[in-house]
């Protein structure tokens, strides 16, 4: 993040959290400290405001983020549930929510949660979080909030508000100060999507009380092939059925062009993710620029996508990521399980 911004320090009242609420709905950023950690939030909804959250932290993959929400209902209107996914999931909530678990769920088509929040996948990553104050702020806002640890990427997670201000002040709006976390561990990750659950990430509820309410659970190194990404756990996320090129100078009359800055002449289908060369604009244009390049691309014919290339500073580290990951095969569903 280039600019310089000034935090505000916002005490954990009801002034506080509209204020806090009310920049978060504008697509800013607001550390809040939940049970676990410190969270960095932003509106999930927006592609825009989760770009911001991965270039003040410097994260270096767009892996998926989890959306944190007040209660399992709102949760859960996110999620497309059934049969014994259902059960599962809403006995889990039942159990642990508000608390330290998220779920892996299947993507609704009618989630509003973003691509770039979701890193592209069909699943997402929902919590509920304990906490009054954390409560309070996610029902004030009235929508998911996509809330990483609040901290430099690669650094210790921060479980005071001072730990959250030691790395991320003047690079974040504000911070609700809710006092230390009670747990200060991160959230057990817990993969619903297959037929046997798996344990992306252990955390704040135990593995033996997941077993108590779910049975046999899967560990991943119970699996030789790559399991789909996850908070905690990389592996590839979402890959267009064109295969991608990168670091293109020139582009093939069979190609789309997926642009930065001037596009290269000649294409007959163009994304630009950001003509100034913004990378913020980029990151938040890119998984939408993918599946337009993708399915328009098919559809006139076309055999391949053109990737203009991209900086090797700031976020445009992890758009190359991303970018090298969809250039990848991606991994086929029957080889999990």
């Amino acid at each position: 993040m280039s600019e310089t911004l000034h935090t505000e320090r916002l005490a954990a009242n009801p002034e506080g959290i509209r204020r806090a609420a009310e920049l978060l709905k504008a697509g800013k950023l607001v550390a809040f400290g939940t049970e676990t950690v410190y969270g960095l939030g932003a509106l999930a909804s927006s592609n825009t405001a989760v770009a911001r959250i991965f270039a003040a932290k410097g994260r270096p993959r767009f892996n998926p983020l989890i959306s944190h929400l007040a209660d399992a209902e709102s949760a859960f209107a996110q999620a497309e549930l059934q049969g014994r996914t259902k059960d599962i999931a809403h006995a889990l909530a039942e159990k642990f929510w508000p608390g330290p678990l998220t779920m892996v769920l299947p993507r609704s088509p009618n989630s509003t949660v973003s691509d770039l929040a979701a890193a592209g996948l069909d699943t997402l990553a929902l919590r509920v979080p304990r906490g009054k104050t954390a409560l309070a702020l996610l029902r004030e806002v009235g929508a998911p909030i996509a809330a990483p640890s609040a901290n430099i990427s690669g650094t210790v997670s921060p479980s005071e508000a001072s730990h959250v201000l030691r790395s991320l002040d003047g690079r974040i709006d504000a911070i609700l100060d809710s006092g230390p976390c009670s747990v200060g561990v991160e959230s057990t990750v817990l993969d619903l999507t297959r037929e046997t659950p798996v344990l992306l990430r252990p955390g704040g509820v135990t593995l033996e009380e997941l077993r108590a309410l779910c049975g046999s659970i899967h560990h991943p190194d119970d699996f030789t092939e790559a399991l789909p990404a996850s908070p905690g756990r990389l592996a590839s996320h979402y890959a267009p059925s064109l295969p991608v090129r990168l670091d293109a100078y020139e582009v093939e009359p069979n190609e789309a062009l997926l642009a930065f800055g001037p596009a290269l002449p000649g294409a007959g289908l163009t994304w630009n993710l950001s003509e100034t060369g913004d990378l913020e604009e980029a990151a938040a244009r890119l998984f939408a620029g993918l599946r337009f390049l993708d399915a328009e691309g098919t559809k006139r014919g076309l055999t391949r996508i053109a990737a203009q290339p991209i900086p090797r500073h700031g976020l445009g580290l992890a758009i190359r990521d991303r970018l090298r990951r969809a250039a990848e095969p991606r991994p086929s569903s029957t080889s999990l399980g």
